[in-house]
């Protein structure tokens, strides 16, 4: 067990060694830790040796020159010169909700960024501010589309955040894929097989291997198989790599670059600039009144609440689960399984940190 602070200090002082402003190291490191605390283990601290393989690679620029290069009063584009996913994100919403002040909604897409961490951090950023925020981002190539062999999408997340009144903001934060991708690193790391209907191995045939991505086969989209809505899933999929990457100038679908931790580090960017993600910011009183719709969000949140449950379970709200997570690993420290320790303190001894 280490404590939230233990990590945010060494992680911040990880992303300074490969020539990370503090300021942007600081939030690096708060990006990956609040996946921790939330009990998204898959895009925590696990990925900070992934990020440093990038910087290696020479495909993440520590100092970036973060700009938008096109706009409107509602809309604009951004260029992430290569910087962290993990510093463009934030800025690029930022710049979403600065539009929506205005305009009431901001729309932003960004290319020639770098993986961006959980979705959700970057939704929640508009809802501190009576807006409703959305975040999405494309990835590496690992999910096969419904009936495919070949590997043309990756995992998509999109996240939405929806402030309330009394009640904790409304955040439905979720890949477009069965599982994400780190959930099966997180089963490699154990020596575990998958469960059947999260991924298909080299002939499309469903498997339990967790290695199978890396053999030829690929993760599956959401439902798994057409009897059970995995065209959906891939519809979904296909809506974030399009906003993310084809509407930004981004790259996209087999084109996307890999993240360090996807088997493979080889890029072909033949198509667009880096990897994209998309951002919106709406505010709430362009519609009604604020106070008034999350008075309403606190009903609608309270009535699903009560929604008679299935013997020993209970209706949770999208959210629940990561905010009942954090108040726990708040007290009781975050759960680092010994690879991942392992890998942490390499990082360490490489650049005389001491986890």
């Amino acid at each position: 067990m280490i404590t939230a602070s233990q990590l945010r200090t060494f992680t911040k002082q990880i992303f300074i060694a490969i020539g990370c402003s503090e300021t942007d190291a600081r939030l690096a490191a708060d990006v990956l830790v609040s996946a921790d605390l939330r009990g998204v283990d898959s895009h925590g601290v696990a990925r900070l040796p992934g990020y440093v393989r990038l910087y290696d690679n020479g495909r993440i620029n520590p100092k970036p020159h973060i700009r938008v290069v096109h706009e409107t009063p509602s809309t604009a584009v951004v260029d992430g010169d290569r910087g962290l996913g993990l510093v463009v994100g934030p800025w690029a919403m930022q710049v979403a909700i600065e539009k929506a002040r205005i305009a009431g909604t901001g729309w932003v897409a960004v290319r020639n960024s770098n993986h961006f961490g959980i979705a959700g951090y970057h939704a929640l950023l508009a809802a501190e501010h009576d807006m409703i925020g959305q975040a999405m981002t494309h990835a590496a190539p690992l999910v096969a589309p419904t009936f495919s062999l070949d590997k043309l999408l990756g995992t998509n997340p999109i996240a939405v955040a929806i402030p309330a009144a009394t009640e904790p903001t409304f955040l439905a934060d979720f890949a477009s894929t069965a599982v994400a991708y780190g959930k099966l690193e997180i089963l490699q790391r154990k020596g575990q097989d998958v469960p059947l209907g999260w991924a298909q191995d080299a002939e499309g045939q469903p498997t339990t291997d967790a290695n199978a991505i890396r053999n030829g086969g690929a993760l599956l989209p959401l439902g798994t198989d057409r009897e059970h809505g995995s065209h959906k899933g891939y519809g979904l999929g296909a809506i974030v790599d399009i906003f993310s990457g084809v509407l930004s100038g981004a790259n996209y679908g087999p084109w996307v670059p890999p993240f360090a931790t996807a088997g493979f580090m080889q890029v072909d960017e033949g198509v667009g600039m880096g990897t994209g993600h998309f951002f919106g910011a709406m505010r709430i009183d362009a519609f009604r009144p604020a106070d008034e719709f999350k008075a309403h969000m606190d009903t609608w949140i309270q009535r699903f609440r009560q929604a008679k449950a299935i013997e020993g379970k209970r209706v949770l709200i999208p959210g629940d689960p990561e905010r009942e997570m954090e108040a726990e690993r708040l007290i009781n420290g975050i759960p680092v399984v010994e690879p991942v320790v392992k890998s942490l303190e390499e990082l360490g001894e490489r650049f005389g940190i001491k986890l």
